[in-house]
């Protein structure tokens, strides 16, 4: 860091006193993570902006790692922020410090001074391309309503009445039954297909065998959910086929329910570093899903131009900053992403995208093409799994 940033951030940047926590604690700020020695009061030089404050409790005795939590927030200028440590909880303190104690450790600070670690400012212009698309409100809004992004989130006891049963056999033998007659081309009888009796498939079995955990109060992600369906209400079938193939709508939905469309963006920022630093399994399937739907589009690319202009530029810092087993697996299994990524290319280039945007989508292509050797040679032609599939029905 140079004298005058030096100097600019001791003046301008924010302050997060944290106080009593245990040696070697495992203490980070945005991508950067310590453990902690006995002087350690927390980090000052912060730049204005968006960060992500993370720790874990360390057993003394084994040097075990309690799962990671954390929370974003966005430091103004000069902004002085203190929080405690809760020893019995090892976690940080729900209590508020007093105004009276903030001020008294402000009056301090050349003493606290020397306990403070400064801001990593080599990770800085990384972490604003992460973020860029993330408010203080959009953070806000998709936090917990406790405000703690947790790895491994609380989960509320299970009643007895609670508990899972299992699919009765008759009801199985029943729904079998149905499906061998749709697959057979057989209606059911009087009845439309929305209203069919709901057939259960072997993946819904075993999910009824399983516990139906709810986080505790407050304490779970609220991302935006992505519906269901994917189609406006009232859509003949052959509207359902072309909204499945091109999910704009489902995209427009999504985005109708931000204060504006960029924020889309800001979430799937969100998603992936509260995978990447908060280690939120949760947050990687959104992240995932978000992936999916945006690579889904066909007139919203040209509806929402900045939006996909922002979606590449952070799918491309996020792939490269993503965990090495993760692109392994993208690459050896011909993961979901990277299939997705084949057909947003390849949509890209069927919608006749022009200018700066389809400059932005050949360069991010041979990127990955070069430095993860990701073949997307054959765009024109479909993958194995993907060509459709020709159902002879019984007319009879």
């Amino acid at each position: 860091m140079d004298q005058d940033t030096a100097k600019k951030l001791l003046v301008e940047g924010g302050t997060f006193v944290f106080l009593g926590v245990p040696e070697e604690t495992q203490f980070g700020i945005d991508m950067q993570c310590w453990n902690t020695d006995e002087d350690f009061r927390g980090i000052k030089m912060i730049p204005p902006g968006i960060h992500y404050i993370h720790y874990s409790a360390v057993s003394k005795g084994t040097g075990d790692i309690s799962p990671r939590s954390g929370f974003m927030h966005y430091f103004e200028k000069k902004e002085f922020m203190v929080k405690m440590w809760d020893k019995n909880m090892e976690d940080i303190s729900k209590d508020e410090i007093s105004e009276e104690s903030i001020q008294r450790l402000k009056d301090n600070l050349l003493n606290i001074d020397k306990h403070l670690a400064p801001y990593p400012y080599e990770i800085w212009q990384k972490w604003k391309l992460l973020t860029s698309q993330i408010t203080a409100e959009l953070a806000k809004k998709l936090s917990p309503i406790n405000g703690l992004i947790r790895a491994s989130v609380d989960l509320l006891p299970m009643s007895d009445k609670d508990r899972p049963r299992g699919v009765k056999a008759n009801e199985s033998m029943e729904s079998d039954s149905e499906l061998k007659g749709c697959q057979s081309g057989q209606s059911t009888s009087g009845q439309s297909d929305a209203k069919r009796v709901k057939r259960t498939t072997r993946e819904e079995k075993e999910k009824a065998m399983l516990p139906d955990l709810k986080p505790a109060p407050g304490a779970a992600m609220r991302f935006t959910e992505i519906p269901q369906d994917k189609y406006p209400p009232g859509s003949t079938a052959e509207e359902i086929t072309k909204h499945y193939l091109d999910q704009s709508y489902t995209l427009d939905l999504m985005i109708s329910q931000h204060d504006e469309p960029l924020h889309i963006i800001g979430e799937l920022q969100f998603a992936y570093l509260c995978f990447l630093i908060g280690h939120s399994l949760e947050a990687f399937e959104h992240w995932k899903n978000l992936v999916v739907l945006l690579c889904s589009c066909d007139e919203a690319i040209h509806k929402h131009r900045s939006v996909f202009f922002h979606f590449i530029r952070t799918i491309e810092i996020q792939i490269d900053e993503m965990p090495e087993e993760f692109l392994a697996d993208i690459v050896m299994n011909k993961n979901l992403v990277y299939k997705k990524l084949r057909e947003f290319f390849r949509t890209a280039y069927a919608s006749k995208v022009d200018g700066r945007l389809q400059t932005m989508i050949d360069r991010f292509k041979e990127n990955l093409t070069q430095k993860l050797q990701w073949d997307f040679t054959g765009l024109d032609n479909d993958e194995e799994d993907e060509r459709p599939v020709i159902v002879k029905l019984n007319t009879e």
